[in-house]
């Protein structure tokens, strides 16, 4: 659809400034989320995104969580719309695998695992992952949602790791 709307604009106006959406995707070194609450919960903070070789560097901060371990995954949806972020739909796989850990194989695309909150609440984090890309093409988390659960992902229940209620969402947009 942004393709569309950037194509019609483009025709109509002539602009040599103009390309297509796919071009300026692909060219944007990196993404972001900003990971907001939903109803009833405080956690927030920003996540980035990098390409390393053949994998995506996933670091961030976010605070306002439980002390301990809360699962941590790409869904299929860009949409946090939803008060407790059911509008994300269910973990992103593209390749229809079964809930793993984020260095098991199979596993979804979207499996990233735990991310651990100290005492003050805080999650800082860094994990490498394969399997996802920041392009156009059918492993791309761009335009999809980042989601933190309440509990812990035990990386084997089925299908999403038995984690809880989803109590932070954010969309994963290119740029910085």
């Amino acid at each position: 659809m942004k393709t569309l709307l950037l194509a019609l604009a483009c025709s109509a106006v002539a602009l040599p400034a103009c390309v297509p959406v796919q071009k300026i995707v692909a060219k944007a070194p990196g993404a972001t989320a900003t990971v907001l609450p939903t109803r009833d919960h405080e956690a927030r903070g920003t996540v980035t995104f990098t390409r390393k070789g053949r994998a995506v560097v996933i670091a961030g901060r976010i605070a306002g969580l439980a002390p301990g371990a809360h699962g941590f995954h790409v869904h299929e949806k860009g949409n946090c719309t939803a008060p407790d972020a059911s509008s994300a739909g269910g973990h992103f796989n593209p390749a229809g695998a079964p809930h793993a850990g984020p260095h098991s194989t199979p596993r979804h695309a979207g499996d990233l695992g735990n991310i651990i909150a100290n005492s003050e609440g805080v999650a800082e984090f860094s994990i490498e992952v394969e399997g996802l890309s920041l392009g156009v093409d059918a492993a791309s988390i761009i335009g999809r949602a980042l989601v933190v659960h309440a509990a812990p992902d035990d990386l084997q229940s089925q299908p999403a790791g038995n984690a809880s209620n989803r109590i932070a969402c954010g969309l994963i947009s290119k740029g910085p």
